[in-house]
């Protein structure tokens, strides 16, 4: 059916695009995400599905996100179903794997983590964001401050504010929900 995905995310045509519209060539993305050029095109020709460590060197090196990228790589639709049996993860290490759970350049977007993930990466978004915590347990440094969240937790973060998060348990499946970046919102006029 048409709600089904083979093969995982194709976000070559959405990484090609925002390239050319900053006029760099493939050895200049190379240079800047430390990734060969030969793989930077397989990955642009969907020969080769990146990880989500290299989808996020390549959105480093092209000034933008990995969501970002992810949603260009389809066109938004009204109503969408994305599967959980569909294959449409990234794999961010042996260990751990992102899906997203919308498709498409929308106001919302949504991900998911199963598996390890490390506090190595810090992160900033101009919008709010909601953390999840389905299955496990995850830590997150945020606003100077670090929170213990477990099964059933959320976690909301004002846009702006710096944070990191890493699982704690095996097995820990969060789920990351914001408003996306392209999207302005207005400060609430009551502070």
């Amino acid at each position: 059916m048409g709600d089904e995905e083979s093969g995982g995310p194709r976000v070559g045509a959405g990484i090609r695009r925002r390239r050319r519209s900053l006029d760099l060539t493939l050895a200049e993305v190379a240079t800047r995400s430390g990734l060969s050029a030969p793989f930077l095109s397989q990955i642009e020709n969907d020969r080769a599905r990146p990880s989500m460590r290299s989808l996020q060197l390549i959105a480093d090196a092209l000034g933008t996100t990995a969501v970002q990228l992810l949603a260009a790589a389809e066109p938004p639709r009204e109503v969408d179903v994305v599967r959980a049996a569909a294959a449409s993860a990234l794999d961010a290490s042996d260990e751990a794997r992102v899906r997203p759970l919308v498709r498409g350049h929308h106001q919302l977007h949504a991900l998911e983590f199963t598996g390890d993930h490390d506090a190595a990466r810090e992160f900033r978004h101009r919008n709010d964001e909601l953390m999840y915590v389905a299955d496990g347990s995850a830590e997150v440094e945020a606003g100077g401050r670090t929170y213990r969240l477990t099964r059933g937790d959320t976690l909301y973060l004002t846009g702006g504010v710096r944070h990191r998060w890493r699982a704690t348990a095996p097995a820990t499946r969060v789920l990351l929900v914001a408003v996306a970046d392209h999207v302005e919102t207005t400060p609430d006029p009551r502070g």
